[in-house]
């Protein structure tokens, strides 16, 4: 990729991720103003400040040296004394501002999905379809293409991309039957699943796709929130998953911005290659907006996590007022706060160490 079109590929980047994190600190503004909330400042980018753009009904919505994301400070965030502030405010108010900013970037990512599903048709979830294959591996060896949907595995039907999953782990260094479809014609090939393979592969060597049938946006709209809901799901499994040999610790490794830019580039490239190979003159295609939709719902999930200075910590410290009625003091949760951000500093320059010297590899 030439030097300038990687610059503008970076700028692309931060221009999302910045709307997304602009979409977040929106929810958490736009609730604390419904609770009366008085909110201070209203950043584009991190300080230092470079100019106030303007206030609007007491809030200074300012433009920040550091280009990255977006902040909301409102008025009173850690002292209870102050009135009008955040914490001053009825446990439930809090509780909803600290929420808003998670859950709008899970709309968003349901929004993104649905219009995705829109455009490529929804997933039959009953049935798994080869989306590509690794050379060298089984799957290609085996003589196994793209497009062919797996059918079953010695005798067992695959409905789901989960039993192929747990299917193929269970027979590791053991030769299996799998049947498949291409064509509408069922064939069948022997391959032998690895139980060594590289970091961008699996055992067998193909990457796996839910086969898709067009419908309208009202129909897209479910599964747009079905899938927000999925990657939920499969997110909250991962250490289980990790921890039961279901995943290597490769596939579920924690990235930073560096990381999470490797993984945008791959699905922009796709899209760059589906456009030349087309013809398209779409300034924006699919795989760059299934991207962005996993990057706000992975947003709006970490964010819930009840980690000290995330969104979901503070919840946490909300709870026992509600359930007990007696809320935990100030300087104590500050202090868990302040502790808890520093260890996130110095998590965030680790993975972005780790990003940089062993980059992300996708199939």
């Amino acid at each position: 990729m030439e030097i300038t079109e990687s610059i503008v590929r970076i700028i692309e980047f931060i221009f999302v991720i910045g709307i997304l994190a602009f979409l977040h600190e929106f929810g958490h503004f736009i609730i604390s103003k419904a609770f009366k909330i008085e909110v201070e400042e209203f950043g584009f980018g991190f300080p230092p400040r470079l100019v106030k753009l303007f206030t609007w009904r007491g809030t200074d919505v300012t433009l920040n040296w550091i280009p990255f994301g977006a902040f909301v400070r409102p008025k009173g965030e850690n002292n209870p004394e102050i009135p009008g502030g955040l914490a001053a405010a009825s446990p439930w108010a809090r509780l909803a501002v600290l929420f808003a900013g998670p859950v709008f970037n899970l709309l968003i990512g349901a929004i993104l999905f649905s219009f995705v599903f829109q455009q490529t048709g929804a997933p039959d979830f009953s049935k798994v379809q080869i989306m590509e294959i690794s050379e060298p591996s089984p799957a290609y060896e085996a003589g196994l293409l793209p497009g062919d949907i797996i059918a079953n595995i010695n005798g067992e039907n695959i409905d789901s991309m989960e039993k192929l999953s747990t299917l193929v782990r269970s027979n590791l260094d053991q030769e299996i039957s799998l049947s498949f479809n291409r064509d509408d014609v069922l064939q069948t090939v022997m391959l032998t699943p690895r139980s060594e393979y590289p970091s961008d592969q699996g055992p067998i060597g193909v990457g796996i796709t839910n086969p898709f049938e067009p419908i309208s946006i009202g129909q897209a709209i479910p599964y747009g929130f079905m899938a927000t809901f999925e990657q939920a799901r499969q997110l909250f499994l991962m250490p289980g998953k990790l921890a039961s040999g279901q995943v290597s610790s490769e596939e579920a490794r924690v990235v930073g911005p560096v990381g999470l830019y490797g993984i945008y580039n791959n699905f922009a490239e796709r899209d760059k290659e589906i456009q030349e190979t087309t013809q398209s003159k779409e300034p924006i295609g699919l795989n760059v907006l299934l991207i962005t939709a996993m990057i706000s719902v992975a947003f709006g999930l970490t964010n819930l996590l009840p980690l000290p200075a995330l969104d979901g910590g503070r919840i946490l410290f909300v709870l026992p007022e509600i359930l007990f009625r007696k809320r935990v003091p100030a300087k104590f949760e500050n202090m868990v706060h302040f502790i808890g951000f520093s260890a996130l500093i110095m998590l965030l320059f680790f993975i972005t160490f780790q990003d940089i010297f062993n980059p992300v590899q996708l199939p």
